[in-house]
């Protein structure tokens, strides 16, 4: 079974810094993407940004220059620094990757549980 466990939501002002942080556990032959996603109150889950295993990096448009995503391969662990934080960056922040569990089962994709994010203004 494959878990991931967030960490580092919370609130903070306008203008100010987190750091999430996620860890994979379980049976896990090879991780592939990792990323994260953020759903607001009535709105779709977005992507925030996703890193393959190599480190090439993706952001949305919205984050980029103030976000800057990372991972620890050997720690299966993936980070998102987050600074200038905007009140509408307030969401529910989830980790994801994309994995194989055993060397004979297919790609699939796994979520974390979930970590609040909430900038005042």
């Amino acid at each position: 079974q494959v878990q991931l466990r967030e960490s580092g939501g919370g609130l903070v002002q306008a203008g100010g810094s987190l750091r999430l942080s996620c860890a994979a556990s379980g049976i896990i032959y090879r991780i592939y993407d990792m990323g994260w996603y953020r759903q607001a109150p009535g709105k779709q889950r977005e992507l925030v940004a996703t890193i393959n295993s190599d480190g090439g990096a993706n952001y949305a448009d919205s984050i980029k220059g103030r976000f800057t995503i990372s991972r620890d391969n050997a720690e299966k662990m993936v980070h998102l620094q987050m600074n200038s934080l905007k009140p509408e960056d307030t969401a529910v922040y989830y980790c994801n990757a994309v994995l194989r569990p055993v060397v004979t089962a297919l790609r699939t994709s796994h979520w974390g549980q979930g970590t609040q994010v909430t900038v005042s203004s």
